[in-house]
């Protein structure tokens, strides 16, 4: 074996291993931050973003809800209602039979 693949064998690896097992897979603590629908959506400071988040789940779960004035003028609402539909797309349910369970 060469010097060099003892010193990666003998310190590199070990020392690769400490860090990737030290790795924390907890989620983290949600310290304040804005949660709608067991969803936890960040620090959310603007109210308008807030609500778009709000009409952008609801919209996602099967209720098409939205303010079309605020829509296509604020950007807040804008990029909020998006993330709450892309967030909360996971949350419509469908029976067997196709309809739609509120």
């Amino acid at each position: 074996m060469t010097k060099n693949k003892k010193i990666f064998y003998f310190i590199i690896s070990p020392t690769i291993f400490l860090f990737v097992g030290c790795s924390s897979a907890k989620i983290p603590e949600r310290k304040g931050g804005f949660t709608y629908s067991s969803i936890y959506f960040g620090k959310v400071l603007n109210p308008n973003l807030k609500h778009g988040i709000i009409d952008g789940c609801t919209t996602a779960k099967g209720k098409y809800q939205k303010i079309h004035y605020l829509f296509k003028n604020n950007n807040y609402y804008n990029k909020g209602w998006f993330l709450g539909r892309n967030r909360c797309r996971n949350l419509l349910k469908i029976d067997k039979n196709g309809n739609l369970i509120l």
